[in-house]
C-alpha cells in the first residue's frame, strides 16, 4: 500500500491533467472512461480498484458540467428531475451487478452496445423525434432504454455518455446543445448513485481520486462552453464518430 501511495503521489499532476481532459472530453462527446481509466491502469491499479476510483471521481464532472451548462439548463428542472430519477436508480442497479458479478458480459457486449448507439446518433433522422413526455408505447420503450443504459453506466460505464446521448436524442425535441447538457446532468446522477456504493464497499483509491476529481470538475466546467461553439450537426457527428472508434477498440480489446 506505501508503495501505490508513493506512485500516486509522484503523479499528482498527471492525474489532474488527465482529469482536466477527461472532463472536456465527457462534456463534447461523451469519452470521459477512455482517457482517464487506461491512466489510471497504466499507473499499475488493478481493473477493479480503476474503474470504482474513476467512477467515484467522475462524478464531479456533472457537477462542473451542471455549473457550466446554467444557459442550457434553464427551464429543464422538471425534465432532469423525472429523468434523473430513472437514472439513478439504474446507476445503483448496476453498482450493485459489478460488486457481484464478473464484468466479462458488458465487456463483450459494450462494443455493440456502442457501436448501435453511435450509429444511431449518426444517422437519426431530424423529423420523428418523440417528446419525452410522450406516453405511448415508444414513449414506455424508450424510458427503458435509458434505464438500461444507466445500468451499465453504473457497471462498466466505458462511452456510457453516448449511449446516454442517443436515447436522449430521440426522446426529447430540443437541440442537441441542450439535450448534451440534460445528458450530462443525469448521467451524473446515474455515476453518482454508483460512486457511493463504490465508496462504501468497493476498492476506491482515495489518494488517486482527489487529483483526477480536482481534474474532472474543471474539465467539465470548461466543457460546456466549447460545445456552445460547435454546431449542431458537428457536436452530433464528431460524438458518433468517436463512439464508433471507441467500439472498434473496445471490440478488439473484448474478442481479440
Amino acid at each position: 500500500m506505501c508503495y501505490w501511495y508513493g506512485v500516486i503521489t509522484a503523479h499528482l499532476p498527471v492525474l489532474f491533467g488527465v482529469g482536466a481532459l477527461a472532463g472536456v472530453v465527457s462534456t463534447v462527446v461523451s469519452l470521459a472512461s477512455v482517457v482517464s481509466y487506461p491512466a489510471l491502469l497504466a499507473l499499475g491499479l488493478p481493473a477493479l480498484s480503476a474503474n470504482v476510483t474513476n467512477t467515484v471521481a467522475l462524478v464531479f464532472t456533472a457537477v462542473g458540467a451542471t455549473a457550466g451548462s446554467q444557459r442550457e439548463l434553464t427551464g429543464q428542472r422538471g425534465l432532469v428531475l423525472r429523468l434523473g430519477l430513472l437514472t439513478a436508480l439504474g446507476g445503483a442497479t448496476g453498482a450493485v451487478l459489478l460488486m457481484v458479478t464478473p464484468s466479462g458480459t458488458f465487456e463483450l457486449i459494450a462494443p455493440w452496445l456502442i457501436a448501435g448507439a453511435s450509429l444511431i446518433l449518426l444517422l437519426r433522422p431530424k423529423a420523428g423525434r418523440l417528446a419525452e413526455r410522450s406516453t405511448g408505447e415508444h414513449g414506455r420503450l424508450l424510458r427503458l432504454a435509458l434505464f438500461t443504459v444507466a445500468v451499465y453506466t453504473g457497471y462498466f460505464g466505458a462511452a456510457g455518455g453516448i449511449l446516454t446521448l442517443a436515447v436522449l436524442s430521440a426522446m426529447i425535441d430540443l437541440p442537441l446543445v441542450r439535450v448534451n447538457a440534460v445528458k450530462n446532468v443525469i448521467a451524473g446522477l446515474a455515476n453518482g448513485v454508483a460512486a457511493v456504493g463504490f465508496a462504501l464497499f468497493g476498492p476506491v483509491r482515495w489518494d488517486a481520486v482527489l487529483p483526477l476529481a480536482a481534474g474532472f470538475l474543471v474539465g467539465g466546467w470548461i466543457g460546456p462552453a466549447l460545445v456552445r461553439r460547435l454546431p449542431g450537426e458537428a457536436l452530433r457527428v464528431i460524438v458518433a464518430v468517436c463512439g464508433v472508434a471507441v467500439a472498434v477498440k473496445l471490440g478488439i480489446d473484448a474478442y481479440g
